[in-house]
């Protein structure tokens, strides 16, 4: 399947707030970060998505159905891992995946085998018998993301999956993550407010603020189309002398100093032999040498501007 989710102009009201202002965007197979800030129109439109709301303008087709007339069949095929704490508490982790299998229509022993097998794949197979009111945030979120596969779906939505997690159980969760989407072949739509959380996990992105997509496509994509020329990105040790002694070596290239980084224009497929045989005459020691590209943070930056 070439797209997972289309939206085409799609717009949605709260009253008099537009949660969602005629966002346009595709969506494809692998994982992909729905990013923005808090208010941006995310979790609302992974409502749409769901086919839990009706879009007040524009359309949105998932897995090629229309997910407000036919909401049961596509939710059949969607696993989700919501924002905000919904498991009970006394219920056995098993018992809590099982359970959402069963309610995706697994019969009892495959949902039991499932429920089982999830829990040995995000980390907690030997402890599916603890009630969930027992496990820690991090061990909860995993719950989630259990329930969210156990029944193989054809798209995961996953709402800010590291909410309250410390660094190393957040590394940890968007480990699964890329597990859960590059291994098992599950299309993901990450839901985040966190760029750095995106980049590291995502494929490719859709941008929205205020309810508008402002910029979507492939990570690598976004990052290299708003560069505006070639450029090597060049850290040397030492002090003022030591760039200055690089910079001479480098006669007929344009280069921007800024402390002891040096930026050079990439003007062929040579540039990369010049610089370094220049660093290697100036006697210089090399920190980084590197081609020059835009962070998703530039992305972002520049797609709100």
């Amino acid at each position: 399947m070439s797209v997972v989710v289309r939206a085409e102009g799609v717009t949605k009201r709260w009253g008099t707030t537009v949660a969602l202002d005629e966002a346009t965007f595709e969506i494809g197979p692998g994982i992909t970060g729905m990013l923005g800030p808090n208010g941006a129109g995310k979790t609302t439109m992974l409502g749409l998505v769901l086919g839990l709301y009706r879009p007040d303008g524009g359309a949105i087709t998932v897995l090629d159905r229309d997910p407000w007339t036919a909401g049961p069949e596509v939710r059949a095929r969607i696993g989700w891992a919501p924002e905000h704490e919904a498991l009970p508490p006394d219920v056995p982790a098993f018992d809590a995946v099982r359970h959402l299998a069963e309610v995706h229509g697994l019969p009892n022993t495959e949902a039991a085998g499932r429920a089982s097998d999830a829990l040995w794949v995000v980390g907690l197979g030997e402890e599916r018998f603890r009630a969930v009111g027992t496990m820690s945030t991090g061990q909860r979120q995993r719950v989630k993301l259990a329930q969210a596969i156990a029944h193989d779906p054809a798209l995961v939505l996953l709402d800010e999956p590291t909410n309250g997690l410390d660094p190393v159980q957040r590394e940890e969760m968007l480990g699964l993550i890329r597990h859960v989407g590059h291994d098992f072949g599950l299309n993901v739509v990450l839901s985040s407010h966190l760029l750095e959380e995106v980049e590291r996990t995502c494929d490719s992105v859709v941008i929205l603020d205020e309810g508008r997509t402002v910029a979507e496509g492939g990570i690598a994509e976004l990052r290299a189309a708003g560069s505006t020329r070639a450029e090597l990105i060049v850290e040397v040790d030492g002090g003022d002398d030591a760039v200055a002694a690089v910079v001479a070596q480098l006669d007929g290239l344009t280069v921007d100093v800024d402390g002891r980084r040096l930026v050079v224009e990439l003007t062929s497929d040579d540039t990369y032999d010049l610089v370094r045989d220049a660093i290697a005459e100036s006697g210089v020691a090399l920190r980084r040498l590197q081609r020059r590209t835009r962070s998703l943070e530039d992305v972002y930056l520049a797609a709100r501007a």
